[in-house]
């Protein structure tokens, strides 16, 4: 009998923390919404014009369609966070990319000289 209870009890703690986890999810949904420039600008309360600055600099990630502006409030909160400069995160495959075509050399063949 106490086996049981201990059994019920872990899986009311269990529904707790899915419940809590559900809780997260559905808020940062909620997030995801997109604003334009004058509404970016009023949420960071920052001008326009060193809005569109920092848009264009690649400092602030937004995305254009057509001759306007869209940007994601949970992406500006989290560019406020971390205070990010890449739009998008890269991957780790994109990353050794980046870093061999930065490389001015070609790598050396050690086949070559004997090793």
């Amino acid at each position: 009998m106490s086996q049981v209870l201990c059994t019920v009890e872990r899986l009311e703690c269990k529904i707790v923390e899915i419940q809590k986890e559900m809780k997260h999810v559905n808020n940062s949904e909620g997030l995801h919404v997109p604003m334009r420039i004058n509404e970016a600008c009023e949420f960071l309360k920052m001008k326009k014009s060193t809005m569109y600055y920092h848009i264009e600099k690649g400092n602030i990630p937004a995305t254009k369609s057509g001759k306007n502006y869209i940007l994601f409030k949970d992406e500006l909160l989290h560019w406020l966070e971390t205070g990010r400069r890449n739009r998008v995160s890269l991957t780790p495959e994109e990353q050794n990319r980046a870093i061999l075509m930065s490389q001015k050399r070609k790598p050396r063949n050690f086949n070559s000289i004997g090793l």
